[in-house]
């Protein structure tokens, strides 16, 4: 597999390229496709004991398992270093000490908390230990998704892999092959964490009330030089229908407009 690097997915659209309309044969197809790739996924599933693997960024958060082959995961030890542990019968979640806590950081990168409460790093050799108590640089983790595999990179710059000669784990390898690829394992329930994130989809400024929306937005852009917030006292009923209908930033800004002390309606 060739060297990691910043990856930018999506489809290139090019200037005056216009989509061709689908027919009803490959809607039939694609819709195929996808029954297929969800049956694949959900007996995965199964056999590892109702944990699924990781496809993107935004799925990793809370329990997760990494996996290194088939059914085998990394475990912590007491002594704060880890090894990757036997194989698992099929069927079989991982064990409790083969469970971690990830936490997101930014964008890119996510922290790993142990069963013992200690989070995980690096030492200057490279190999994994969890023995600190709270995050620094060397705590840091990035998961690089690549061609459907998926590899972590240490603070190091390095990727982790495991010690063929004792099963350690640590981060040695300035690209990543065969040997770095895993699997991370989650076993919160997807479906409903993706209806989570619709229902909290949007802007935070457009949570609540149309009241208190419009505040928000008055907060962000309303100068302040007297120190004196101002909100258009007129009713607020043309709010909720513009929300409705989804013109509510025109009618916000007008609103603001009348009020003549606002930076973005001058």
């Amino acid at each position: 597999m060739a060297e990691y690097s910043a990856v930018r997915t999506g489809r290139l659209k090019l200037k005056g390229h216009k989509d061709l309309k689908p027919t009803k044969k490959h809607k039939s197809k694609k819709r195929t496709h996808e029954e297929a790739v969800a049956a694949s996924d959900k007996e995965d599933m199964i056999k590892h004991g109702g944990w699924w693997s990781v496809q993107s960024f935004s799925q990793i958060s809370g329990t997760l398992a990494i996996e290194f082959g088939e059914r085998c995961y990394i475990k912590a030890l007491d002594n704060g270093l880890f090894v990757l542990g036997p194989p698992h019968d099929e069927g079989d979640p991982p064990s409790p000490e083969e469970i971690f806590t990830a936490f997101p950081v930014g964008e890119t990168k996510i922290t790993l908390k142990s069963g013992y409460g200690k989070y995980l790093g690096i030492d200057k050799n490279g190999i994994v230990v969890g023995r600190s108590d709270a995050v620094s640089a060397l705590e840091q983790w990035e998961p690089v998704f690549q061609d459907g595999k998926l590899a972590l990179q240490a603070a190091n710059s390095k990727f982790v892999s495991v010690s063929p000669e004792d099963d350690s784990f640590y981060a040695q390898s300035i690209t990543a092959g065969p040997d770095e690829i895993l699997k991370l394992r989650c076993n919160k329930d997807l479906e409903a964490d993706i209806e989570s994130k619709k229902k909290n989809k949007g802007p935070i400024e457009e949570k609540g009330s149309v009241e208190q929306i419009e505040i928000n937005y008055v907060k962000q852009f309303q100068k302040f030089q007297d120190k004196k917030m101002r909100i258009n006292t007129e009713s607020r009923e043309v709010l909720k229908s513009a929300k409705a209908e989804g013109y509510l930033h025109e009618v916000l800004l007008d609103r603001r407009s009348k009020m003549k002390s606002d930076r973005m309606c001058k």
